[in-house]
Order: C-alpha cells, then sequence, then structure tokens
C-alpha cells in the first residue's frame, strides 16, 4: 500500500505516539484489504460511547490515547449512555453517570463534537457532504451508503476512530465502485404501510441467510417491489438489516448486480413475524426511537398520546438534541400524557432498571435485537407505533402475567443455520497475516463455527462466553482458544468487547477469520493478538471444535496444520 510521506510520518512516530497507533491500525486493514492506497476523509463517526456496550475496553484505550492525540477531521459521536438531565428517572447511578462522564471529557479531550447522536445523518444542520467517510454506527453506515453521496466502510469503532486521528482511510471495500453490486435479490411481495413493516422486513432478511455465502463485505441486498418509502421508513429499514451486517442496500435497481440468492417476502411472512414478536406478558415499558427518532416520527408519537393520560415511567422517546427547538410542542405534548422525551441517548445503550423494567415494547427490530441480547437480556416485543402507545397508556393491555428472561419475543435459534460436518484427517492450510505482525507461532484449542459472531451483547464482555441461544458456539468459551469464525456481524462496537476481554485475560489466544473481518482484526491490531485470514480452504469448515491446531506467520503467510482431531462439528 502507497503512503504519502505525511503517512509514513505518522507510521514511524514522527507526528506523536497516538497517529503512530491510529497509522499502523489502517495500514494492517488496508494492506489485509489490498487497498492501494489511503484516501483523505471529509468526516469521521464514532461509535463505543455507553460505559453498558464501550465499557471497560473502551474506557482503558481511551486512557492510553495519551494527550497527545486530537482528531483531524469533522467528528461526530454516538448516542451516550442516559440523558444527563434525568438519569436518575432513567434509573441510572450516580456511578454509571461518573464513568460516562469519563468517556465524554475524553472524546471531548480528542476534539470529537459531542453530537451524542446515532443518526448522524440528521444530527447536525449542515449538510451531508458527499465522498469519503469513516463512519461507526451500523444503522448510519447502511443509510449513508444507501441514501446519501458519502461513501463509508463498515468501519468499527476503533478503525472510524483511527482515521479521524489521521484524516484517511484504506481505499477498499463500499468505497469502491466494482464492490457496490448487490448480491441479494429480495422479491417483496406485499405491501409495507408504516416504517416498522419495514423494520420487519431488514431484519428479517439477516435471519434467512444461507451458510457459506460468498459476501466479502456484506450482504447488500436489493429490495424489489417495494415503491415509495419515507425517510422514516428508510431508516427503520437500513438500521434493522444492519442487525446483520449490511452495509449497503438498494429501493431502486441498482448499477450492477450479482445476485447469490433470492428471497420472498409475502404477506404471509409479515405476519408470521408480527405474530412472533407480540407482547404476551405485561408491557411495563414502551420505547420509542432506535435509531433516534426523526422529527416526524416525534411529531406521529405527539399525534398519538393527545387527549390520553399515560401512567408514569411508562412511555421513553428517544430524540437527537438538534431536534428538540423545533420539537417543543411535541415535546411538551408528549410530557403532559405523561411520558419523557430524551435526548443524547438511545434504547439499545441504556441500562434499565429491572427492579421496575422487565418487559419493554418497541416498534423497532433494532431496539429488539440488542435489548434481548446479553446487553440488557430484556424481554422485548415488537409492534407499530399505534399499538406501543396503546399499550404504554392501558397496562391491563396484555394481562398481568410477567415475562422472564426466557421468554423473549422474537427467539434468535431461527437465524443461526450451520453447515458445518465433523473433520478427520490430516490438514495444512494458508493465509495471511497482518502488516504490523513481524513473525509469531501459536499452538493451541480450536473453537469453530460457520455461522458469523457478534461480539456486543452476544459474547459475555467479563467471561469472554458466547451467550446466544442457537449460536453453534452458544455457552462456549472464547478464553485461551483459537477462535475460528466466518466474521463477525452487527454492531460497530465489538472491537471494545475483544479489547475488554483482552484487557481482562479472557480473550482468544488468537483469532482466525474466513476473510477480512473490518471489526475484529482492530483489536487483533492494537493488542498484537495473532489473527490470520483468507485462507485457501474455509477454515470453518475444515477445522472441528477441540482440533489442536498450530499457526506460524512467517513473511506474511499464515501457514495452519491440524496436530490432532478434536472431532467436534
Amino acid at each position: 500500500m502507497k503512503l504519502t510521506p505525511d503517512q509514513q510520518a505518522m507510521l514511524a512516530g514522527d507526528r506523536g505516539a497516538a497517529k503512530q497507533m491510529a497509522m499502523r491500525l489502517l495500514v494492517d486493514l488496508g494492506t489485509a484489504a489490498e487497498a492501494p492506497r489511503l484516501v483523505p476523509v471529509v468526516a469521521a463517526h464514532v461509535s463505543g460511547v455507553s460505559p453498558l456496550t464501550g465499557g471497560h475496553g473502551l474506557i482503558t484505550f481511551l486512557k492510553a490515547l495519551g494527550s497527545d492525540a486530537r482528531v483531524a477531521v469533522e467528528t461526530t459521536l454516538n448516542s451516550a449512555g442516559c440523558d444527563s438531565r434525568c438519569w436518575r428517572e432513567m434509573g441510572a447511578t450516580a456511578d454509571y453517570v461518573a464513568r460516562q462522564k469519563r468517556i465524554l471529557d475524553a472524546y471531548a479531550q480528542l476534539g470529537v463534537r459531542l453530537t451524542l447522536s446515532c443518526t448522524p445523518y440528521e444530527a447536525t444542520a449542515a449538510p451531508l457532504p458527499d465522498g469519503v467517510g469513516a463512519w461507526a454506527e451500523s444503522n448510519a453506515v447502511c443509510y449513508a451508503n444507501s441514501y446519501t453521496g458519502l461513501r463509508t466502510n463498515r468501519d468499527s469503532g476503533l478503525s472510524a476512530l483511527a482515521a479521524a486521528i489521521c484524516g484517511c482511510t484504506p481505499d477498499y471495500g463500499l468505497l469502491r465502485d466494482e464492490h457496490r453490486a448487490a448480491n441479494l435479490l429480495v422479491e417483496v411481495e406485499c405491501e409495507l404501510a408504516e416504517p416498522v413493516d419495514f423494520s420487519v422486513l431488514g431484519d428479517w432478511v439477516g435471519k434467512q441467510l444461507p451458510p457459506g455465502l460468498a459476501l466479502p463485505w456484506g450482504p447488500v441486498p436489493h429490495f424489489r417491489g417495494v415503491g415509495a418509502a419515507s425517510h422514516e421508513s428508510r431508516k427503520a429499514l437500513s438500521a434493522a438489516a444492519a442487525n446483520y451486517g449490511c452495509a449497503l442496500l438498494y429501493l431502486d435497481e441498482p448499477p450492477a448486480a450479482d445476485y447469490r440468492a433470492t428471497l420472498r417476502f409475502t404477506a404471509a411472512e409479515l405476519a408470521a413475524r408480527y405474530a412472533e414478536l407480540a407482547p404476551r406478558h405485561r408491557v411495563d415499558l414502551v420505547v420509542i426511537g432506535c435509531p433516534q427518532a426523526s422529527p416526524g416520527e416525534v411529531r406521529v408519537a405527539a399525534e398519538l398520546v393527545r387527549g390520553r393520560t399515560l401512567p408514569a415511567g411508562r412511555l421513553w422517546v428517544f430524540t437527537a438534541a438538534r431536534h428538540w427547538d423545533a420539537l417543543r410542542d411535541e415535546v411538551a405534548a408528549i410530557e403532559a400524557a405523561g411520558g419523557m422525551v430524551l435526548r443524547d441517548t438511545c434504547p439499545e445503550v441504556v441500562h434499565y432498571d429491572r427492579a421496575c423494567v422487565n418487559h419493554i415494547l418497541t416498534n423497532s427490530l433494532k431496539a429488539e435485537h440488542y435489548l434481548q441480547s446479553g446487553l440488557n437480556s430484556m424481554p422485548t416485543s415488537v409492534a407499530p407505533l399505534a399499538d406501543c402507545i396503546a399499550h404504554a397508556a392501558d397496562p391491563a393491555l396484555t394481562g398481568d402475567g410477567r415475562a422472564s428472561a426466557s421468554s423473549g419475543a422474537s427467539p434468535h435459534a431461527a437465524t443461526h443455520r450451520s453447515a458445518k460436518a465433523p473433520q478427520a484427517g490430516e490438514l495444512s492450510l494458508t493465509g495471511s497475516g497482518i502488516e504490523s505482525q513481524d513473525a509469531w507461532v501459536i499452538e493451541g484449542e480450536a473453537l469453530v463455527t460457520d455461522v458469523p459472531l457478534t461480539f456486543l451483547g452476544f459474547v459475555n464482555r467479563r467471561t469472554g462466553v458466547v451467550e446466544e441461544p442457537g449460536h453453534p458456539l452458544d455457552g462456549q468459551s472464547i478464553a485461551g482458544r483459537v477462535l475460528v469464525f466466518p466474521r463477525g456481524s452487527g454492531s460497530s462496537v465489538a472491537p471494545y468487547v475483544l479489547l475488554g476481554l483482552l484487557y481482562r485475560d479472557r480473550g482468544p489466544l488468537a483469532v482466525v477469520n474466513t476473510a477480512l473481518d473490518q471489526q475484529t482484526l482492530p483489536a487483533c491490531s492494537l493488542l498484537g493478538v495473532p489473527y490470520a485470514h483468507s485462507f485457501d480452504a474455509d477454515p470453518c469448515l475444515a477445522l472441528n471444535s477441540g482440533d489442536r491446531v498450530r499457526l506460524e506467520l512467517r513473511d506474511g503467510a499464515v501457514a495452519l496444520e491440524v496436530l490432532a482431531r478434536g472431532l467436534k462439528a
């Protein structure tokens, strides 16, 4: 990868330790992706803000950056873990708020703009620039690539911050025309009447992906038959599709397509998902705004509550601070009815008080996906916005029965289909390492799956145990093992979860991916964890969990050898 003199100076440490660390990460990422160069970025958006999501890994990393670190381009920041004006009403603790303040202070010292919004395409008055960006926050990446002139890869929070500090990012993946082709055809054969229908559709697509599909930059679906879609519907579709790694989608005819699979979404599919997602237990809290609600969505919510009296603490509406002045009347109407309008935060990054909240209803499949994960282990149901408001107003709509952690509305088991079979015999594979790692030799027990792994919410950040019902690795610990999986999916905060595990000595011994994984490589680059990718055969299918393996990096190539078979698929 060709570097400019200034980029070479950053890599050599001539511009300070923080720029050197950031540039090394970008060179590792770019070299692994076969990027020819680094290109300037016009904007960056950084995820990893809430103590709930970023956690120990984020706080430790921000301390390690040092006082010389500053961002070089306009950089916005994702949602925080609470609204600082009313954290007590949200059930937060003083310690939680103090940890949140330390994180925000560290970002402010870097020069990051504290927009505290998961919708950077809405969070500022300035129009979104065309050009190359470095955005984390999965829903925003998908929205920007799909509907704006900004192009961005599915950066992790860590790589987006590195790009912001250096002012550049590797020229690969979705930045290049040849990679922006649709690879899935989704025939939509029913009417989508409101945003939550689009949310159900986006999440449904991720659940249908068969194992083994070659999708180097993630699923890129072309939704045919949708018709016109409002801004709110486009947001909902982008956010839910991003649950499973989608960073670009098409509602119009794509400029190029190489369909690897065709899916059909019918009225029966929509009805079946609503039936699965419907609340069956008493709803304790209704949350609206994941991603943060647009002015249009807040106005609709305000109209739905007019003339109602809601019991206290049953409706939270989340929106960006930038909208506040324009929504004074709507905020007043919602709060007069008994609801609470929150800014600077988002439903999925909040720590809920389980003494008061044990079952949430929402109109967002993004919220459902992460609230039911290990982030909160919160039973969560989904319904159209009008039904959500009706439940907020009437606690008796679903009776008095309380939900439990095992009674979530939408089990994840149906999303994980494995093509693995037990393997025997000798095996020798050759793959690639990363630029900053010169040589290493690792021997250990393999933990293997051919199903993508979501770190945020589905890998316990203290123990390293996979906690995702239906996943082949559910209940297994990644600690001290050679972790072999195709790629990461879901949240861009994944590297901070992995960093936290590594800081606690509960991380993997080494990481092996089928192809380059933009979410996993940054943490391995930063802490020197052996990382290998792009083998001459798929290691996820060629290896068993329990195999004793040896990996050696020499001259940029990684040799993988099975020393003894475990014979557990």
